[in-house]
């Protein structure tokens, strides 16, 4: 079976801190020259990164693969306070691209702390965000990421507890786990769940009415982006089929087989260009008219955030 039709799910792509960590690698280059070098993935999409790479960006995973006196760029999911000392040690030219919604998941991890309550954070161990959130406060930090590891906490039932959480999480199963940390702990505090991260909620709201929509879901993204991978277990849960798909290559025809309307969104790090690919791709399959495409009704997002000051002036 060809799809009859192709409906997209608004809003999708990219949201306004990925747009600001790109857009301050560019003028980081163009201010410069390359190499410039980026702490980590600026954002998680080998096509983002691949063009930035092309351009003269450096990605590195140690501050010690930044020659002395360089520039480097930390990336939009944030650093530890173990980072940023090392780079200034090394008297390097730093630039800051962590989103401003992960920095105030920092300053909240911090005034937690000052508060003397245990921290917990909800969260996937070894995500960057992750570390660079349990990296800005000079304490333990409890990790937990389910319900289960909620209840198996070691804590007194009347232990000050105060939980931040990853900012690209599943909405329902954070509020799943935050309900089951409130059970145990008397003393809980910590934001609402729907102080999380703007993006994250709406395309996750997004995906869920385009699930009840259609036969089939695609969310366009990469294996290694938390939003992403979470945006392919709404629609799951909401009833459909759904895969991930880094782009239109990886497309499977098998999934198409009975699959009359297709859904297509994508992650909060994913250019457009390659959603389009993804819809051209389900089109040139039809060998009648061309595939009509709706763009559902949602959210129009008109968030945009303030570049660091030394590089906010215009380039030429």
């Amino acid at each position: 079976m060809f799809p009859d039709q192709i409906v997209l799910a608004q809003p999708r792509g990219f949201c306004a801190g990925v747009t600001r960590a790109i857009e301050i690698v560019e003028r980081a280059l163009a201010l410069h020259g390359a190499p410039v070098h980026v702490f980590h993935e600026i954002v998680h999409n080998q096509w983002v990164v691949s063009d930035l790479r092309a351009r003269g960006a450096v990605f590195v995973d140690s501050i010690e693969h930044v020659p002395v006196g360089g520039t480097v760029v930390f990336s939009a999911h944030g650093v530890s306070i173990q980072v940023v000392a090392q780079a200034r040690r090394l008297g390097l030219n730093i630039i800051d691209a962590t989103c401003p919604l992960v920095s105030k998941v920092h300053q909240q991890a911090q005034r937690f702390v000052r508060m003397g309550h245990v921290l917990v954070m909800i969260g996937h161990a070894g995500h960057e965000e992750v570390q660079g959130t349990i990296g800005r406060v000079n304490t333990p930090v409890h990790l937990i990421s389910s319900v289960a590891d909620a209840r198996a906490l070691r804590l007194p039932a009347d232990a000050p507890v105060a939980y931040v959480t990853q900012t690209t999480l599943s909405i329902d199963d954070t509020r799943d786990i935050i309900d089951a940390l409130a059970q145990r702990f008397v003393n809980l505090v910590g934001p609402d769940v729907d102080d999380i991260c703007y993006a994250t909620q709406n395309r996750q709201i997004a995906v869920r009415a385009l699930a009840a929509q259609v036969d089939l879901v695609l969310v366009v993204g990469a294996r290694n982006s938390s939003n992403s991978n979470r945006l392919r277990e709404v629609a799951e849960r909401a009833g459909v089929p759904a895969h991930l798909v880094q782009d239109a290559t990886e497309i499977r025809s098998e999934w198409l087989s009975d699959a009359a309307r297709i859904g297509v969104t994508s992650g909060a790090s994913t250019p457009d260009l390659l959603v389009q690919q993804v819809v051209h791709s389900l089109q040139s399959r039809h060998n009648g008219p061309v595939t009509p495409v709706l763009q559902l009704p949602g959210v129009q997002e008109d968030v945009r955030f303030r570049l660091p000051g030394e590089i906010s002036e215009p380039v030429n």
